[in-house]
């Protein structure tokens, strides 16, 4: 069995007690039935302000049928036009399912601030939650982690990998990539073009570059890795400036990787 106890001496022992924290999930990895909101709670018991992605791609990406070269998109699997859907609104409650149980239950949560982009939201609770999430606006999809870097925030795996650290998509953009551009309605129903990041399964690649900065704990089966989120975005992204091929994944036919190794999306 797990006690909070456990989980809050991890917070310590990791240095991540009132500082911003960026976190991903798996609560599988306890091997023990844990549930979101104690996870959650040891956090913020510490003073941590929780960051978590929240993407909406399911519910509000829209496709087209053109766009520009290189952007990641097989663009003949489209529609002929710009489909009807639902505008975005920080209070739809919606969130991709595949990003697990924790940063669902974070948005319900009393105080939770969310982000502007219609696409890849983050989402906060804690102290600076505000103040984090003010850093996102749907032409600055990744204003929330140049901030929590800026705050001297960390990055918390909890029983998964560098495939799911969303901090590392900032790292390409800053490794001279353009981000991928989608669809989506905005807050005002307008239709608007905004970036998103890419692949991520290839990011494990970038284990020997991060290892330095990683401070782990283990909680029941679960380990935790933290790193410092300014080092982490830093080492990551002169990795990928020095070998763009380091993140590509392990399907040939990957058209994410693909385009967004050889730069990203083509200026029209």
């Amino acid at each position: 069995m797990i006690h909070p106890g456990h989980l809050t001496a991890a917070v310590d022992d990791l240095g991540l007690a009132g500082r911003p924290v960026m976190l991903h999930t798996s609560l599988r990895s306890f091997g023990t039935p844990v549930d979101a909101d104690t996870v959650l709670d040891a956090l913020l018991a510490r003073g941590c302000t929780v960051v978590v992605p929240a993407f909406t791609e399911p519910q509000f990406s829209l496709r087209v049928s053109a766009g520009p070269a290189r952007n990641g998109v097989d663009y003949t699997t489209g529609p002929d036009r710009i489909p009807d859907g639902p505008a975005y609104t920080v209070d739809c409650g919606l969130i991709n399912p595949h990003l697990g149980m924790l940063p669902a239950a974070l948005i319900r949560r009393p105080g939770a601030v969310r982000g502007r982009h219609p696409l890849n939201s983050f989402a906060a609770l804690g102290p600076q939650a505000a103040e984090l999430m003010a850093a996102q606006s749907p032409d600055d999809v990744y204003g929330p982690v140049r901030d929590l870097a800026d705050r001297d925030g960390a990055i918390l795996l909890i029983g998964v990998g560098l495939n799911r650290m969303t901090a590392l998509h900032l790292a390409e953009q800053r490794s001279g990539r353009r981000l991928f551009l989608r669809w989506a309605r905005g807050e005002d129903g307008e239709i608007r073009t905004v970036e998103v990041g890419s692949c991520s399964e290839g990011f494990p690649r970038l284990e020997p570059a991060l290892r330095p900065f990683a401070r782990t704990a283990t909680v029941g089966a679960s380990l935790w890795r933290a790193y410092p989120a300014r080092q982490a975005v830093a080492a990551a992204t002169a990795a990928i400036a020095a070998d763009q091929d380091i993140t590509r994944c392990t399907d040939q036919g990957c058209l994410l990787c693909r385009d967004a190794i050889a730069g990203g999306p083509q200026a029209p």
